[in-house]
């Protein structure tokens, strides 16, 4: 290495001085993961540089005996890592080491506060280890070289965790990178080679590159000088050949927090290989935690591909469906090139088998999770509205996803999504043979809503739906186990043979009675309403308004009309209590009053079932001239 050239001082990116900011300050909940974040980063360099050399294994320069290497100096207060993967270029450290190119870096950020500052959890859900060297050091040093450049080309990065770093042109010899921590003095215990050699072990044993460090022991030569023999430290085998029975729990956990750059738990996983016409393995996890990005379109998602056990690419979103986006892993499998791309694996017949397999494989993993109520709880309180998206997306395995769904319902009047759909079935009514549901805006909304009158009374469940996605997933599922889903809010109420035939007798002549005043009320409110008509479903309530079976619901023409998307004007059905006092009321008013009544029973009807009024000072001066009578 000669003396640098070419050295320029630049700024930090806003977000990484934010983030820095928080490393230096704050997250000092579990220091010692700064290690396993940069030994991840050397192990990903050392898989693309394998990569890199299946087109070009002159790009080795002679040294294809990947590894990692540690070692400290307790007198110095310093850690130094070092690989000999693929490296970086100038243009490559100032962008890597000096932003942060994801999108939404700037909201996430303002939502780190209080106690999550210190949470150091964070730094691997944001997926930014590199910065994790600043909770240890406040001074850090980057020394490396692109593989298959000049020695002219190295790159030397320097930065005390502040405003700005330094880049400079330095010689280097040996390709691949290699970063010096300068340790802060409450953090000079890391400079020990029993403390790195357990940390080593307790979240890197998994990768598949040798982790080395010095023997303590020094060797001698022939001439009696002193020489640096290494050892490795980790298992350096790749986790996910081992069979299953050779691994334990703790082992498949730690490697977990490798591949998904998260430090908590994965709630389970799913281990297997597969042989015959495909021949792949897979390990697939379902993390305890969501990603910052989970809702972003561009968001990284996708599991690690290998093939042959070389690695391909990170976040191959293609042996999975959108919905299955929070789903981690690894994929290593032989029945695709090596020289495969992003834009080939689209073209692949084989990916479709493989992403068909996965699929069912992780719907199988989320099944016998669902066994453990407070874990799938967790899952669903997390990634349920991802999940819900699937019946729209995945056809084939509608079923089997409405089998995961989790539901509010009038069992329990409790806002926690955790009713199934074959807990419901279960407790259906003799001689019920559909599935009733409702969607509001909210829980309360639903709880409360008019509809669920009749329900209540015959002891019949709804559903009680009140995600913004709910009405949409409803639209894609028809039904579950031969049972169909009702809106109880749109067509015509028929709870089959729940009532009796007395009932029915009963309504027909209630609805034969009111003839003139639904006829009247109609004449009242011209092209307000579609229809009005007497009801069965109120108990309780003057007045409900029905939509037509088929037409879209409030809350998605709201949606709807929020994203600019214009939608013909629906009228709706009023249905009448006949039994309540305010019909009544309506019934004997003269005309004058008839039609400011007519007009309140709607409106009220509509603001009930979370509509708006199109005219509301209208409805509150009738209010007011009704009252002060």
């Amino acid at each position: 290495m000669t003396t640098a050239t070419h050295e320029e001082t630049l700024g930090f990116q806003t977000e990484v001085k934010q983030l820095l900011h928080l490393m230096i300050h704050s997250l000092y909940s579990n220091r010692e993961i700064f290690l396993r974040e940069l030994i991840s980063n050397a192990a990903d360099a050392c898989d693309k540089l394998r990569y890199a050399a299946l087109d070009n294994d002159a790009i080795f320069e002679g040294d294809s005996d990947l590894r990692i290497e540690i070692e400290h100096d307790q007198d110095a207060g310093t850690i130094t890592l070092r690989d000999n993967g693929i490296g970086m270029n100038r243009d490559e450290v100032i962008e890597n080491l000096g932003t942060i190119a994801r999108s939404g870096t700037s909201e996430f950020l303002k939502q780190l506060s209080g106690e999550q500052q210190k949470d150091a959890k964070l730094i691997g859900q944001f997926g930014v280890g590199f910065y994790s060297g600043f909770i240890v050091a406040d001074d850090i040093t980057v020394r490396t070289r692109k593989a298959g450049t000049d020695a002219s080309d190295g790159v030397e990065w320097r930065s005390q965790g502040e405003g700005e770093f330094s880049v400079a042109d330095i010689e280097l010899e040996r390709h691949g990178t290699e970063i010096v921590l300068h340790l802060k003095e409450d953090a000079r215990e890391f400079a020990d080679d029993f403390r790195l050699k357990s940390l080593v072990r307790k979240y890197s044993d998994h990768i598949d590159v040798p982790v080395r460090m010095p023997k303590v022991e020094k060797a001698h030569d022939e001439e009696g000088s002193e020489t640096t023999t290494w050892e490795t430290v980790n298992e350096a085998t790749a986790l996910w050949v081992r069979p299953k029975s050779e691994i334990d729990d703790d082992e498949y956990k730690a490697f977990y927090k490798h591949v998904a750059h998260d430090f908590s738990d994965p709630l389970t996983w799913s281990h297997n290989k597969v042989e015959g016409k495909l021949e792949y393995t897979s390990l697939l996890y379902v993390p305890g935690r969501a990603p910052f990005d989970l809702y972003e379109r561009d968001g990284a998602r996708g599991v690690k591909l290998y093939v042959q056990r070389v690695f391909i690419m990170d976040d191959a979103e293609q042996f999975l469906p959108l919905y299955l986006r929070f789903i981690k892993g690894v994929l290593d499998t032989r029945d695709l090139s090596l020289n495969v791309s992003r834009e080939l694996l689209q073209q692949d017949p084989q990916v479709d088998k493989i992403k068909s397999a996965l699929t069912k494989r992780s719907l199988d993993m989320l099944k016998k999770l669902a066994k453990d109520d407070e874990a799938y709880q967790t899952f669903w309180n997390t990634f349920g509205s991802v999940l819900k998206e699937g019946p729209a997306e995945d056809h084939a395995n509608r079923e089997k996803i409405a089998g995961l769904l989790r539901f509010s319902t009038t069992h329990t009047d409790s806002a926690t999504q955790d009713q199934s759909l074959a807990d419901y079935i279960g407790r259906m009514k003799e001689g019920q043979e559909k599935i009733y549901y409702i969607v509001a805006d909210g829980f309360n909304a639903a709880k409360n809503s008019p509809h669920l009158e009749i329900f209540r009374k015959k002891g019949v469940e709804v559903l009680l739906l009140h995600d913004r996605i709910d009405e949409w997933l409803m639209s894609h599922l028809t039904e579950f186990e031969g049972k169909s889903f009702v809106d109880v809010a749109k067509g015509e109420l028929d709870l089959g043979e729940v009532e009796d035939e007395e009932e029915k007798k009963a309504q027909e002549e209630t609805a034969k009675a009111k003839e003139d005043l639904v006829k009247r009320v109609k004449e009242a409110l011209g092209e307000a309403v579609q229809e009005v008509k007497v009801t069965h479903r109120l108990t309780d309530s003057p007045a409900c308004v029905v939509l037509p079976e088929h037409e879209m619901g409030y809350q998605m023409r709201r949606i709807m009309e929020a994203a600019g998307q214009p939608l013909p004007e629906v009228k709706p059905i009023l249905e009448l209590n006949p039994e309540h006092a305010l019909v009544t009321r309506l019934e004997g008013a003269d005309d004058a009053a008839f039609g400011d009544l007519a007009h309140i029973l709607l409106d009220q009807a509509i603001i009930a079932e979370g509509g708006h009024l199109d005219d509301p000072a209208a409805y509150v001066k009738r209010l007011n001239a009704l009252l002060s009578a």
